[in-house]
């Protein structure tokens, strides 16, 4: 599947920003936020705004080797000491600077990643997608409709596949490492997207290392439904028993698949 362009990634930052920072106006700010039950939506808020700007000084640093996170990028941390008006103006600033260094930097500027990619662009892509799917956590707290974009979505599982996949995340996470085993293959089939999108996952983990490609191929479990629908049930956004989603086959490779491959 093609990728969004630099520029587009760039915009998208400020998009999805914007949409979590509206929602976020209609929440309250201590609630436990039930998707990311660990942290209140301040924290959530300021965990996206953490990664924005960390990222941002990797990138206008030209970091090329992992630095560990400073006190302003490491975290959650202090969230109580912001106000609704506060907590959006830093939102909308960590996003704004993000952008800046990105488009000033461009896409093929070397830098450290934990990827393969070690250029600006993982980092355009990467920051874009993890907005993206941390509004569906703002949208689940305060009872908003959460819809994403197809290509957007579809993107979302590519590089979420891509993560889970890299020797580089193996590494980091050894449960990645479990995910295959014998006749694990899952099909994932957006029901509602442009034929052209191709929005269709075979993901063959029969034996390690795990591969997959675009493709409608018969495996072992096939979960169908709406490009969002799926998007939410696979990164576990909304279970599988009330996500919107037909599950056909195997539904322990599917379990197994979840448990071990959460990002």
């Amino acid at each position: 599947m093609t990728r969004l362009s630099y520029d587009r990634y760039c915009e998208e930052i400020l998009t999805q920003t914007d949409l979590l920072r509206e929602a976020l106006r209609h929440g309250d700010l201590t609630a436990k936020t039930p998707t990311c039950p660990d942290w209140t939506l301040a924290q959530l808020a300021l965990h996206v705004s953490s990664a924005q700007r960390g990222v941002e000084g990797i990138v206008r640093d030209r970091v090329k080797e992992f630095r560990v996170p400073t006190d302003e990028t490491a975290g959650t941390g202090g969230a109580e000491a912001f106000d609704a008006d506060s907590l959006d103006a830093h939102l909308a600033e960590g996003a704004r600077q993000l952008v800046e260094t990105l488009r000033e930097a461009g896409p093929e500027t070397e830098v450290w990643t934990f990827g393969a990619e070690q250029t600006a662009a993982f980092w355009a892509r990467r920051m874009t997608l993890e907005t993206v799917m941390h509004r569906a956590d703002v949208f689940a707290a305060v009872g908003a409709e959460y819809t994403v974009d197809a290509v957007l979505a579809a993107d979302c599982l590519d590089e979420w596949l891509e993560i889970v996949t890299s020797p580089q995340a193996i590494a980091y996470r050894p449960a990645y490492g479990e995910l295959a085993g014998p006749g694990r293959t899952l099909h994932l089939h957006a029901t509602d997207t442009d034929p052209e999108l191709n929005a269709e996952w075979f993901i063959d983990a029969r034996e390690a290392p795990v591969t997959w490609r675009n493709t409608h191929e018969k495996a072992a479990v096939a979960v169908r439904g709406p490009m969002t629908a799926v998007l939410r049930v696979m990164y576990r956004r909304s279970s599988v028993d009330d996500g919107g989603v037909e599950v056909l086959g195997d539904r322990e490779v599917l379990d197994s698949w979840l448990e071990r491959a959460s990002f």
